[in-house]
Parts: structure tokens; C-alpha cells; sequence
């Protein structure tokens, strides 16, 4: 493998379809698609200021290195990618990629983060601003987010999230297959016409939270006492613990909870309107 070390490339594809590369404290300058088309690229401590610097690359390692404002799309088409320990301040990184994995890494601004990936694999990420984060995205695994993202986890499937803490609004909207362990999720609209839902010891908060749902299952859950008209239109198995302020015209299933404020059968329920829900 070649080593370049303490550089400067600037201009147009300055690096383009260079193979066997390890990079150390290089700086790409303004200029566009600093490095394209190459296969097997590592880089350490750089720094990356230009467009588009990092396209179809097969085999990518990039560890401690910084992404300006100007490095907007900066990693898309690139398989095989490995980040750790770095920090993103532009938008709408990782696209159109498979087998992507990040830990101990900062986006300061997430706007249409994480579109079309395949395989995505997070760890301790943190995403900050923007709409949109993982949207069309498919066999997610995270443990340890942070969001204030909004709309985050739109049209997946296969998605399996630990440790998350996520502030935001339509969240894991038509998605499919999704498990959710141990996490706060703070928004409006939570998991609307999705199929396959399972929260397990989850916090919840927002209003209108999990309807449309087909084959939504709570376990041990909490919900914020200002939640109201949750569950509409949703086959549900849901077990509450505390108090749930009001639920609304649930399809079918089972809800227990330790108290319930109101529940609301009206004459837009669908059927079989045979939801058993009590109170423990």
C-alpha cells in the first residue's frame, strides 16, 4: 500500500482512480471529487473541504479525519466503508451504498443523510439538523444515537435500534420490520402506516403516536403524560407500564396499562373493533 502523508491536492479529481492508498494528514482543498473511482483507500487525521471528494470507492477506512462545510455529498456510491472518531459538518452524506459502518462520529448537519444504503451499521453517532436521515435505507443496525434530525427512518425496512435518544417528528414512517430497545423517542406521528413494529423498553412522547400501525407490540413501555389518540387504526399488542393519557380507536389486539385517562371508541372505528384494553 502507498503512503502520502502531509499534502495538499486541490482542483479537479486530483487523486482520481488511484488504488492501494493510505493517506495521513492530507488536506483536500476547494476543487471537486478529490478522490473518485478507486478501490482500497485509507485515510487518517485529513481534512476534506472541497465537493464531492470521496465517490465510488470500493474498500474505504477513515478514521479521525474532518469534513468542512463545503464537502457537501461528499461519500456516495462507495462500498465497503469504515468511519470512526470523525466529525461532519456538511449535509447529505452516504448515498447509494452497501455495507457502511460509522462509530464515534458526528454530523452537525444530517439533511438527507443516509439515503438508499444497504447494510448500515452505527455506533455512539450522533446527527444534529437537516430532514430526512436514513430515508429508502434497508438492514439498519444501530446502538447508541443521538437525533434532533427531523423525520428520521423514512420508507426502511429491517431496522434494529438500541440505546437511541431521538427528538424529532414523523418518525419511522413506512417502514417495515423495525425493533426499538431501550430508547427514548421524543416526536409526533411515531411509526404511522408501518407494519411489523416492536418497542421494548421504550420511553415515548408526542401526540398521535403509533397508528396505522399493522402488527405493532410493546413491551414494558412508557408514555410522557401528554400523549393523546394513540394507537388509532392499529392491530396492537401493548404492554404499558404507568399511565397512558388517552387511546383511540385501536383495530384489534390486547392493551393493558397501569391507568389509562380515556379511551375513545367513536363511529370511525375500523373493524373488527375488538381490541380488549384494561387496566392492570
Amino acid at each position: 500500500m502507498q503512503l502520502i502523508k502531509d499534502q495538499e491536492f486541490g482542483g479537479e479529481r486530483p487523486l482520481f482512480a488511484q488504488n492501494d492508498l493510505r493517506l495521513e494528514r492530507i488536506t483536500i482543498t476547494d476543487g471537486e471529487s478529490g478522490i473518485k473511482q478507486c478501490r482500497n483507500i485509507e485515510a487518517e487525521d485529513c481534512r476534506f473541504y472541497g465537493k464531492y471528494p470521496w465517490w465510488h470507492v470500493d474498500g474505504a477506512r477513515i478514521n479521525n479525519c474532518y469534513f468542512a462545510l463545503g464537502s457537501r455529498s461528499a461519500i456516495w456510491y462507495t462500498n465497503d466503508l469504515v468511519m470512526t472518531n470523525s466529525r461532519i459538518d456538511a449535509p447529505k452524506f452516504f448515498r447509494e451504498m452497501n455495507n457502511v459502518r460509522l462509530e464515534n462520529v458526528q454530523i452537525c448537519d444530517a439533511d438527507e443523510t443516509f439515503w438508499k444504503v444497504d447494510n448500515l451499521h452505527i455506533k455512539n453517532v450522533k446527527l444534529h439538523g437537516g430532514t430526512y436521515p436514513f430515508m429508502f435505507s434497508n438492514n439498519i443496525y444501530v446502538d447508541g444515537l443521538e437525533s434532533d434530525s427531523k423525520y428520521v427512518f423514512q420508507y426502511c425496512k429491517n431496522v434494529e435500534v438500541h440505546n437511541a435518544k431521538i427528538l424529532t417528528k414523523d418518525s419511522f414512517w413506512e417502514c417495515e420490520n423495525v425493533t426499538i430497545y431501550d430508547s427514548v423517542l421524543d416526536g409526533e406521528y411515531l411509526a404511522w402506516h408501518s407494519k411489523n413494529v416492536r418497542l421494548v423498553n421504550c420511553h415515548l412522547a408526542g401526540e398521535q403516536l403509533l397508528c396505522y400501525v399493522d402488527g405493532l407490540v410493546l413491551e414494558n413501555c412508557t408514555f410522557d403524560k401528554l400523549c393523546d389518540r394513540v394507537f388509532e387504526y392499529s392491530n396492537v399488542e401493548a404492554d404499558i407500564r404507568g399511565h397512558i393519557e388517552n387511546i383511540k380507536n385501536p383495530t384489534s389486539g390486547h392493551i393493558v396499562a397501569d391507568s389509562i385517562g380515556s379511551v375513545t371508541i367513536d363511529e370511525n372505528v375500523r373493524q373488527p373493533n375488538n381490541c380488549k384494553i384494561e387496566v392492570r
